[in-house]
């Protein structure tokens, strides 16, 4: 009986030693865990919270030298007061991984608005800076994302700091957000605007300041040459009569032009949304020709170029992408009466 209790003694410490190993083994995978936390390599739901108070900066690991694979960082920045503001701005050093098909699927940093969790931009590559952003309250969130493949250098760096709050009241024509809008419906109340500044507050109330700064930095784009026009000198009345006949026949003159339609444009606003053009325009009463009946047309063609903002809808993501840009329109410089059927020749 003795030898048979040892023998069950025996066989439950053996049976308790692959239990014991296992708990080893499990403790061990929770401590190597809360390492990688610890080094900032978090799960998306984790995040490391930083009580901002004066200026700073956050970076990928090992900047400005190739950043590690397989890494999840996430930054909260968090003003010590309430009603300010956060802005970020991006270190002339950026460099991820490239874009695919225009698409940052890889390595990327975004920000993000934590009241809401709108995304506000995401980035990749190395084509350009990623300009200012600036927090909707007193918070804001920044994800750094790297996969197993491909790291590039020199990452990231990107300097916070604290900005008053512009309280300004925007005129809107439009009760509903911009982006609740069908571009149809956009673009007429972009089109109801009567400066750039109302507008650029209507579609980004909270950071029109740095869209107005962004839209006015320097450009290179061609710009089109006014127009001049000779008068005949005067010497009397009836060469003045004559004159202001000439004046207001087959002249070209003023119009005014939709640029989505002069450019079959439908999938980009503009504003202004119209500009003038010179056309040919009146009669031909005093047509020269032997026929039955006259025409204006032109006899001198020429495109100007002028410099509009321009909005397009941002491709997998909301909002609208904003530019100068120059648009050419056709302008008449020279007009002669014709007779109807022969204005081709």
């Amino acid at each position: 009986m003795l030898l048979f209790g040892l023998f069950l003694l025996t066989s439950a410490l053996a049976g308790q030693r692959p239990g014991t190993q296992a708990e080893s083994n499990l403790s061990s995978k929770f401590q190597f865990s809360s390492n990688k936390e610890q080094n900032g390599v978090q799960d998306p739901q984790h995040e490391r919270v930083i009580t901002v108070s004066t200026n700073g900066s956050i970076h990928s690991p090992r900047f400005p030298h190739a950043y590690p694979r397989n890494t999840v960082l996430v930054w909260r920045l968090v003003a010590v007061e309430e009603n300010v503001w956060i802005q970020l701005t991006f270190d002339e050093r950026f460099g991820l991984e490239d874009p695919e098909d225009d698409i940052c699927k890889y390595d990327f940093v975004e920000v993000e608005e934590p009241s809401d969790g709108t995304v506000l931009g995401r980035w990749c590559g190395s084509g350009s800076v990623p300009g200012k952003q600036i927090s909707k309250g007193n918070q804001i969130r920044i994800r750094f994302v790297s996969d197993e493949y491909f790291p590039s250098e020199p990452g990231f760096c990107i300097h916070y700091n604290i900005v008053m709050p512009q309280f300004t009241e925007a005129v809107s024509p439009s009760v509903l957000p911009a982006s609740a809008l069908p571009l149809d419906l956009l673009n007429n109340a972009v089109t109801a605007f009567s400066t750039l500044e109302d507008l650029i507050r209507y579609l980004e109330p909270d950071r029109w300041q740095l869209d107005l700064e962004d839209l006015y930095r320097p450009t290179w784009q061609l710009l089109g040459k006014a127009f001049v026009f000779g008068r005949k000198s005067r010497v009397v009345d009836l060469n003045l009569l004559k004159e202001e006949v000439r004046l207001y026949s087959c002249t070209p003159r003023n119009f005014s032009v939709s640029i989505r339609e002069e450019l079959k444009r439908t999938d980009t606003i503009f504003w202004p949304g119209c500009l003038l053009v010179k056309r040919c325009g009146g009669n031909c009463a005093c047509c020269l020709h032997n026929c039955n009946e006259c025409q204006c047309v032109p006899s001198k063609v020429t495109k100007k170029y002028h410099e509009v903002l321009q909005l397009r809808p941002k491709i997998g993501v909301r909002g609208l992408h904003k530019s100068l840009t120059d648009v050419a329109l056709e302008h008449h410089e020279a007009c002669d009466c014709v007779c109807r059927g022969n204005a081709g020749g």
